[in-house]
């Protein structure tokens, strides 16, 4: 079973509070106290490969988990941190490299630190929880049909930094940093988070890949989806590797860890949403349409042809 299945199969059958949303979306919203948690874990070799960069890890799982949070049209206000390892993990040197990541993380995102837990450990991981204050949020699962598809800036890039990462692909230095940087520094959009309100119908952030993502958006509404992979954004960076490379663009774009906002509007709304893109200079992509059950989830090429997708996106099996 996959993580998904164990939580329908058996957490489900748990009382819930009705903030939990049925354990189905990102997040826990308490609407009369406008409470919005989030919590998620990270484990050396499952989310990150090792601890040889702490400044840069502890940078990507903060973001990580405060995107749960800007998805839904949420502010990021607290986090607590848990942490357990052996010695050499949080040695002196590495202590002050995570201490001054946190702080420069806070600055940028004007969060605070609200606690957290330290364990002494063979397994090396992280746990965040994630706390901001809203009135509302976007929720997943309120997709409608014909409703347009939309993503916010480049898919990726992400990928390609972690296979550079583990020297499964070759490039200069100028894109070989690059690549690097987009994987442990997702760029996350706190700017959008107003408008996100008035223009999505549904939305949540791309961790797992686009179209399992897309798929949980979805879940058990009895509608699909129809994407089209010529649109799908990614940067001239990456254009120019899969190009040079010989690569097949879907393998990357589909693969996660990318934590750009994935949403789901009505027609009504393109011309408003393009403008924003331009005033505001976040890049904001229509990819495809919802549509209805009878007809199955697509993706399709430059040429109309239906494209099968081998790498669905990232799921934690238990089997």
């Amino acid at each position: 079973m996959n993580e998904f299945e164990i939580i329908n199969k058996y957490f489900k059958k748990l009382n819930l509070s009705k903030a939990s949303i049925n354990l189905n979306d990102d997040v826990f919203f308490d609407k009369k106290k406008k409470l919005v948690v989030t919590t998620d874990s990270y484990f050396e070799k499952v989310h990150f490969l090792n601890f040889s960069k702490p400044d840069l890890v502890i940078k990507k799982i903060v973001r990580s988990s405060i995107s749960d949070l800007i998805c839904k049209g949420v502010y990021p206000k607290y986090i607590f941190i848990c942490a357990s390892g052996k010695k050499k993990d949080f040695s002196k040197k590495k202590l002050i490299k995570i201490i001054n990541s946190i702080k420069s993380e806070q600055k940028k995102f004007n969060i605070f630190i609200g606690g957290g837990d330290t364990v002494k450990s063979n397994i090396l991981s992280f746990t965040i929880t994630s706390i901001g204050f809203a009135n509302n949020i976007v929720y997943r699962n309120k997709v409608k049909k014909n409703d347009d598809i939309y993503v916010t800036g480049n898919l990726g890039d992400s990928f390609a930094g972690l296979s550079i990462i583990k020297n499964k692909i070759k490039t200069n230095n100028k894109y070989k940093n690059y690549f690097i940087n987009k994987y442990y520094l997702p760029d996350l959009h706190l700017t959008f988070i107003k408008k996100l309100h008035k223009i999505a119908s549904s939305s949540i952030d791309i961790s797992d890949g686009l179209f399992a993502d897309l798929h949980k958006l979805i879940n058990k509404q009895r509608l699909s989806f129809k994407v089209y992979l010529n649109k799908i954004p990614i940067s001239q960076k990456l254009q120019k590797l899969v190009i040079s490379k010989n690569f097949n663009k879907i393998n990357f774009i589909s693969r996660g860890d990318d934590y750009q906002i994935l949403f789901t509007s009505s027609k009504s709304k393109s011309n408003q949403i393009q403008n924003y893109s331009k005033k505001s200079k976040i890049r904001i992509t229509k990819i495809g349409t919802i549509i209805d059950q009878k007809d199955q989830s697509t993706i399709l090429d430059n040429n109309n042809r239906q494209i099968l997708l081998k790498n669905k996106g990232y799921f934690h099996n238990f089997d």
